[in-house]
Parts: C-alpha cells; sequence; structure tokens
C-alpha cells in the first residue's frame, strides 16, 4: 500500500484524536503495513474489511477511549481479540495501562504478538488460552462482537476485580434490547455515533456493565 495512502487512512484517527503523540502516531500507521502483511498469511481480517482497516477496526476500537480514559496501572483485559481488536489500538493510546489479549485461536495470537512486537507495544500480553481459563484479577474486560453478554459475563467471573471503576466494555451492534434483558445486571449503553461521524458506526454501540 503506498505511504499516501496509508497515512490519510490513519488520519482517520489522529482527526478524532488530535493529542496523540509523535510516538503514537507512527505506531498507528505501521498497523496498516503489518496488517496488510499478515492477513496474506493469516486471515484475521475479512477481505472487504482489510482496505478499511482504521475505520472499521481501529477507529471502531477506539470508541472505548472516547468513552473512558484509563488511569496509569489499569489492568485490561481483551477477550476473543482476533487479530488484535480492540486490545492493540488501546493499548497505543494507554501506553501506562496494562493489556491482556487473549483467544482461543493461536494463528491469531501469534499475530498480536508479532504486530504488538513490531511497533514496539510494551504494555502488551498476548496468551492463547480461553477466557475460562485466563488467571488473575483486572479492571476491565473488553470486548468486540464476541458473543452474548450473558454467557460472555459466566467466562470471565472471577477476572474483574470488584471495584468503584471496573467492569465489562463491550463493542456490539444491531438492536440490543434482547441479549440485554438477559443479563439482569446494570448497564450503561452509548451509541458510539455520539463520538464518530462515518455511516459505519450508526449501528455500532457500547455497553459498560458495572461489577
Amino acid at each position: 500500500m503506498p505511504e499516501t495512502e496509508t497515512t490519510l487512512d490513519s488520519n482517520l484517527v489522529t482527526n478524532y484524536f488530535p493529542y496523540l503523540s509523535t510516538a503514537q502516531q507512527n505506531q498507528i500507521e505501521q498497523l496498516s503495513e503489518l496488517y496488510h502483511k499478515w492477513n496474506e498469511k493469516i486471515n484475521v481480517i475479512s477481505r472487504k474489511d482489510i482496505d478499511l482497516l482504521y475505520e472499521r477496526h481501529v477507529l471502531h476500537s477506539l470508541a472505548i477511549a472516547k468513552f473512558i480514559q484509563f488511569s496509569p496501572g489499569t489492568n485490561i483485559l481483551d477477550v476473543g481479540t482476533g487479530g488484535g481488536f480492540p486490545g492493540i489500538p488501546l493499548a497505543i493510546l494507554f501506553p501506562e495501562s496494562r493489556f491482556h489479549l487473549v483467544d482461543s485461536i493461536g494463528k491469531k495470537i501469534r499475530v498480536v504478538q508479532e504486530v504488538a512486537a513490531s511497533i514496539r507495544l510494551a504494555n502488551v500480553k498476548a496468551s492463547h488460552i480461553r477466557a475460562e481459563q485466563v488467571k488473575g484479577k483486572y479492571d476491565f474486560v473488553v470486548s468486540r462482537a464476541v458473543t452474548r453478554l450473558k454467557p460472555f459475563i459466566q467466562w470471565i467471573d472471577g477476572c474483574i476485580a470488584p471495584g468503584k471503576n471496573s467492569g465489562i466494555i463491550a463493542l456490539k451492534g444491531g438492536n440490543l434490547d434482547e441479549e440485554l434483558a438477559e443479563i439482569k445486571r446494570p448497564y450503561q449503553m452509548v451509541d458510539i455515533s455520539d463520538y464518530f461521524n462515518e455511516p459505519f458506526f450508526e449501528t455500532k454501540r457500547i455497553v459498560y456493565v458495572p461489577f
């Protein structure tokens, strides 16, 4: 991909996050080349989406950064991370927070590890394990279109350290009325279109389930 096209696409992110440091902007810009390269070897992003990486994957992930600012030292678990979303973009934005990205598919975790190493993300750990096997406590669990919230909450039960500011932050789409009724817990839902103007986000939402 030509450098000018990569830079133009990454500008979609910096338009919404103008305060990024030069180092963070460089990390964001490198994602296109890295994911295009790895996607030719291991299909971690659908072919129809790979050329829309910054909108449909990077910026979508960073909607969480519009919803909440993670404090330094915050521990975040990304369950079902796939190729590293939302974890890798969030780790770029919050270098003083710690991110543990997990997925049950080993080849996807390999991509996460290679991408994180290539852009020198020191605050990311990636593990080939199922959510139910995760040990330790986290302040937040993030996910993107992994499964319905009711089984998801069962998967990560015991992973979240209860506190004044902790819980699940899930990126979801479509009509969520039935799914949210199932969980029988308090929640907060935010339209991502409140943050981003692109039509892609009109049906996308953040659901926060506090613990």
